[in-house]
């Protein structure tokens, strides 16, 4: 019974209709594209399969002629704005040392105060969701206006921080996009950044990526028989998804990196980049590390798994 009532579209409505507050931001979005939806419905790419998706900026055009256009962009300093011209590339962008010892040794120590307060705990594999929901400071570091300007020219548009996910050991999770779990249309409308807590070694888990792999189609639920139905969720779970897109990373034969980040080091990737975890050799270690997670301002904002809209707070 749990497992019907887990896929049922009606269920969520029903869930959603009381957070319109967290909702209503799309309606006006639907709209615009002609969609004809309440704030509580389901929602999902089939949705749009009949529109044009427009690119943006930096996947329509190369980084590294748009960039140095951009007055901000001029005004980073040379080693940040080397590193940010690859975006268009690669699909991701690595500042190294951009905070300092003393600086990653405050995060770590709120995340601690957060725990011992209870105001968070470790979840299922030993992360915690939202902590910038419950710190001021941790919500500052993913809202500094430096990172912020960062990420609205790698965009393109602006930016709104959304998630953070804090981790105190590898995640160890195998390849797969952003864009499944944070959909957007039009499509391509998050950025994530990761923040090494720890020197990171093979010893740890680091994170692996597939450079160039943003530029690859993006997965939906139709692209591996999980559209489900007008009252139903698909058949298919995550699992299903992660066999596609080794599928996708077989055939197309590109290659893997491991980020092997000092503490203090930051990794921004685009919402297609295909990235996981790699196994914890050494099960006696950490791998402390933080994530944040940012919407695009003004696109329609989603979870295309479970299809839902997503729940947005003020």
């Amino acid at each position: 019974m749990s497992e019907i009532i887990r896929k049922s579209k009606l269920a969520y409505q029903c869930y959603n209709f009381f957070k319109k507050s967290e909702l209503a931001y799309n309606v006006p979005l639907y709209q615009k594209y002609g969609i004809p939806k309440k704030y509580y419905s389901p929602v999902s790419s089939e949705d749009f399969k009949h529109l044009e998706s427009p690119l943006n900026i930096h996947d329509e055009k190369n980084s590294r002629e748009e960039l140095p256009k951009k007055t901000n962009f001029n005004q980073l300093d040379a080693e940040t704005q080397e590193s940010l011209l690859s975006w268009s590339d690669n699909g991701y962008v690595i500042l190294k040392n951009y905070y300092t010892s003393d600086k990653v040794d405050l995060i770590n120590k709120e995340i601690e105060n957060l725990i011992s307060t209870k105001k968070a705990d470790w979840k299922e594999a030993s992360r915690i969701m939202f902590a910038i929901h419950k710190s001021k400071m941790l919500h500052d570091i993913g809202s500094d206006p430096k990172l912020i300007e960062i990420l609205n020219l790698l965009l393109g548009r602006e930016v709104d921080l959304f998630q953070s996910i804090n981790f105190i050991n590898a995640s160890q999770q195998r390849s797969h996009s952003d864009s499944v779990h944070m959909s957007t249309f039009p499509f391509g409308n998050i950025i994530a950044v990761w923040i090494a807590l720890e020197d990171i070694t093979p010893e740890n888990g680091p994170l692996h990526y597939y450079p160039g792999s943003h530029k690859l189609p993006y997965i939906v639920n139709g692209d591996y028989n999980n559209v489900g139905t007008k009252f139903s969720l698909g058949p298919k779970t995550y699992g299903d998804y992660e066999d596609r897109i080794q599928q996708v990373i077989d055939e197309e034969k590109i290659e893997k990196q491991t980020f092997l980040a000092k503490k203090g080091d930051l990794l921004i990737w685009h919402a297609n980049l295909l990235h996981g975890g790699e196994p914890l050799i050494d099960k006696n270690r950490t791998r402390k590390s933080m994530v944040f997670h940012y919407y695009a301002k003004d696109v329609i904002c989603f979870h295309e798994i479970t299809q839902r809209p997503t729940l947005k707070k003020k």
